[in-house]
């Protein structure tokens, strides 16, 4: 069964925790210096907070897929329905090594369908800029790369 998925930058990493741990009625599963992450059963969600997107809000929304051949359903849906997407294999991103799927709605919100394969000790290894800073996990996507923007 597919979880939810929601990502929010936060500004303001504790204070949010203390929020979101009493709005949830539990601590967070994964707490990190810059990271946490909710896996809640009810309501079913992988609720995530950082310090490391661009700026404050909603950073992504994704559907979390609990094997490969899950993933592969959601990608078929995708394809169609004639929505582009960008596929990762393998990638290091949110302390997690995955494969994903990524999307962008007509309103040009990041959507990220992904089959977690382990753990990982950093952030977003997979996407380290130039200058040493993690960058959120969503490739660049191209401006119109849904099928409806």
């Amino acid at each position: 069964m597919a979880r939810m998925h929601i990502h929010v930058t936060v500004d303001d990493l504790a204070h949010n925790v203390a929020f979101y741990g009493a709005m949830f009625g539990c601590p967070p599963s994964v707490l990190k210096d810059d990271y946490a992450k909710w896996q809640l059963d009810d309501p079913r969600v992988n609720f995530a907070i950082s310090t490391v997107g661009k700026r404050a809000g909603l950073d992504h929304l994704g559907i979390q897929a609990d094997d490969d051949t899950e993933l592969r359903h959601l990608r078929e849906r995708l394809d169609a329905a004639d929505i582009a997407g960008h596929d990762q294999q393998g990638i290091t991103c949110c302390y997690a090594r995955s494969d994903k799927t990524w999307s962008v709605d007509p309103q040009g919100i990041a959507w990220e369908a992904f089959h977690s394969l382990g753990s990982a000790p950093i952030y977003g290894e997979s996407r380290k800029t130039a200058d040493g800073d993690t960058a959120c996990c969503s490739p660049e996507l191209p401006a119109g790369s849904s099928s409806c923007c």
